[in-house]
């Protein structure tokens, strides 16, 4: 009996030192660096900021910035690419990236003010080369009176000299009547920096569009599997129902494989499933034949009921793909050297306060997995209370956060 006893203590006690993410940064409203106090009163005189529509929403870091979006789902938005200091204040203001005059562009303009100038980011990519892609919709205020300011581009800075290296617009044919570009990765090496492909899809219109930094050009990639599925399109998060047909969004990269080139893990948001194709096809798909091409994209299965993902994340060192849980508050894993089901597919933190709509996952160089909630279906739907904690930022070392789960 006291064999039984000792072992449900030290059970109690090893789920006690489970390790949880840490709380980083939070935010009732995010307020900016303004170069001086009059001109913040002016902004907010002119409803160029209003604090009440900004809404961080994707992540990534490089040393010891983290980088954040806020896109311009409403008006008065002052700032849409920023960072903050990794080891400051928790509540400190967003500091705009590459400047503050680079992001405050009016709502109502017409043409971009200059090259560096950016207006509305969603997600964001770091790549091993010090670079930061930057996936401008160049859309605003998209739930009032959407107004595009200039067409959807990548848009690439050196990290060391904060310098735009180059920016590209997408071509007529790389989108349809629904597009919309929110997300971003690339494929790429540090050894062959300039050989580098970026994959960006479209959740709108159902496609991938893939950029290749070498050619400097663009095609866009089809398939039934971008689409979003019916049965998956419905939400109920922190008290609102909503209905969304949201396609291709959470992109992910394996590291290389024997033959050079990665596997690409994918879903739609409004889906429970993930599927897996080469970036060999990707690259090459212009060359391809399309039909013999098709059955290459591979579904891999399902992750089980109320189980949508916006935003996903490859471990390398694991060899675990990290994913948002929108529908549940939480994150979820998978270790890719098992099958793809519900039971491999656990979920790791979950917390209806803490993690409403985990937006966004990104690990670091040094193992961490970061966590972005923002409790975006309220603030799209309904309204945010100002006096409540509304966005939170976590970070936890990605192999302690899969201990003692089916990922490990």
């Amino acid at each position: 009996m006291r064999a039984i006893l000792l072992v449900l203590v030290l059970t109690v006690l090893s789920v006690c030192k489970a390790a949880t993410p840490k709380l980083r940064f939070a935010w009732k409203e995010v307020d900016y660096v303004w170069g001086s106090p009059d001109q913040r009163e002016n902004a907010i005189n002119d409803k160029q900021f209003i604090p009440a529509h900004n809404l961080p929403l994707g992540l990534d870091r490089w040393k010891n910035k983290l980088f954040i979006t806020v896109p311009r789902w409403k008006n008065g938005v002052a700032s849409s690419l920023n960072y903050v200091d990794v080891d400051g204040p928790q509540n400190q203001p967003l500091k705009p990236y590459p400047s503050l005059e680079d992001n405050l562009v009016a709502d109502t303009a017409t043409a971009l003010p200059s090259n560096n100038s950016i207006i509305s980011v969603f997600r964001i990519f770091i790549d091993p080369c010090d670079r930061l892609w930057v996936m401008d919709s160049g859309l605003a205020d998209i739930l009032g009176s959407p107004n595009q300011i200039a067409g959807p581009s990548l848009v690439i800075f050196d990290l060391n000299t904060d310098q735009v290296i180059h920016r590209y617009f997408f071509k007529v044919e790389d989108m349809k009547e629904d597009s919309f570009f929110a997300n971003v990765i690339v494929d790429v090496d540090k050894d062959t920096c300039d050989n580098a492909f970026a994959y960006v899809p479209d959740l709108g219109a159902y496609g991938v569009v893939v950029y290749s930094l070498k050619q400097d050009d663009s095609w866009r990639v089809s398939h039934h599997y971008f689409h979003f599925e019916p049965l998956a399109g419905s939400y109920k998060v922190g008290g609102v129902e909503f209905h969304w047909t949201d396609g291709v969004f959470g992109l992910a990269l394996t590291e290389p494989r024997e033959n050079g080139y990665r596997t690409m893990f994918f879903h739609a948001l409004s889906s429970t499933k993930e599927f897996c194709v080469s970036t060999e096809l990707l690259r090459n798909y212009t060359h391809i034949d399309k039909k013999e091409a098709f059955n290459d994209f591979k579904l891999l299965g399902d992750r089980g009921e109320n189980t949508q993902a916006s935003s996903s994340v490859y471990d390398q060192t694991n060899h675990v793909l990290f994913y948002t849980q929108v529908n549940r508050d939480g994150v979820g894993c998978w270790n890719s050297n098992k099958p793809y089901t519900p039971e491999n597919n656990p979920l790791l933190f979950s917390d209806p306060e803490l993690y409403e709509f985990p937006n966004d996952v990104k690990i670091d160089n040094e193992g961490s997995l970061w966590i972005i909630s923002d409790k975006m279906p309220r603030f799209i739907f309904k309204s945010l209370d100002p006096n409540e904690v509304n966005y939170r930022i976590f970070s936890i070392n990605a192999t302690d956060a899969i201990a003692g789960t089916a990922c490990q």
